[in-house]
């Protein structure tokens, strides 16, 4: 069968393939449009596994709301540029799973991968072919679910890269922005003292001892000076311990305490963090590849 140029357009628009490998498909399934798309999903998906080794650190991270905000989902998607992480298709597929999210809480990505989007398609074949669409590695790299059954869920997003999910009881809207953006901007590892791990503070109370000791001071001086160091490392790394990011006078603890309300738990993404980006030699790149 003859293979005409509008039938390679349509498998183009289909797909978003390039044109060469469209032609190439309806070629080898003799003109039939659905066997060359089934054809390129497979292929598209080796495409993808053989970008899976690649440092995905961009991408998108987004909040999805319950109708009456007492729930939300976090989920980062990671792909490997910012242009990509602006991508329509790829902001379409993090709306999408960040809904199915929300309203199925899976247990874990592995679940999350094969549950079905509204296309029909399960996660992992959307992602699979996105990757082969859009040619670059893209991973679904975690989520978190947050709820208030007595409270309401705020949220404040710093563009793409940085998204806050607030638990909290009283207070009011602005409040609850005002708090989420205080967490995007500070960074606490959690709510109070009562929530940081033992072994973190064991870790940090010996590496303020080991420190101290190198003073020379007498060991009663040096258990006062471990203990205010103690005080005002809690104070850096606990919401409420924090000076309010918005009026450094106040902490955040007195900021509820004087609105009558009370954070119960947050959520903070940062797209990319902890990930180990990779240092591109392009010059030696070059070279090598003229050597080859």
């Amino acid at each position: 069968m003859a293979i005409t140029a509008s039938m390679v357009k349509e498998l183009r628009e289909r797909t978003g393939a390039g044109m060469m490998d469209c032609k190439k498909m309806l070629t080898e399934t003799d003109g039939d449009m659905e066997a060359a798309i089934d054809l390129m999903r497979k292929s598209g998906a080796a495409k993808a596994d053989k970008k899976a080794s690649r440092v995905a650190a961009d991408g998108k991270v987004i909040i999805t709301l319950s109708d009456d905000s007492k729930e939300a989902s976090v989920v980062e998607v990671n792909c490997e540029t910012d242009f990509v992480a602006k991508d329509e298709s790829f902001v379409n597929f993090v709306s999408a799973v960040g809904a199915r999210v929300l309203a199925d809480k899976p247990a874990d990505i592995e679940a999350l991968s094969a549950m079905p989007l509204d296309s029909g398609e399960t996660v992992e074949e959307a992602r699979a072919g996105l990757v082969a669409k859009i040619g670059e590695n893209i991973q679904v790299r975690r989520f978190e679910i947050i709820s208030s059954d007595d409270g309401q869920i705020y949220s404040y997003n710093h563009g793409v890269r940085i998204s806050v999910a607030v638990a909290m009881k009283g207070g009011n809207e602005t409040l609850g922005k005002d708090i989420a953006m205080h967490i995007a901007a500070s960074r606490p590892m959690c709510i109070s003292e009562a929530d940081v791990p033992e072994e973190t503070l064991a870790k940090e109370k010996e590496i303020l001892i080991a420190q101290a000791e190198g003073s020379g001071k007498p060991m009663e001086i040096i258990e006062k000076m471990v203990e205010g160091r103690m005080r005002k490392y809690l104070g850096e790394i606990t919401l409420v311990g924090q000076p309010f990011v918005k009026d450094p006078d106040i902490t955040v603890a007195k900021l509820l305490k004087d609105a009558g309300a009370e954070v119960t738990d947050f959520v903070r993404y940062e797209v990319g963090e902890g990930i180990e980006k990779k240092q591109e030699d392009f010059a030696a790149e070059v070279m090598a590849q003229v050597k080859a």
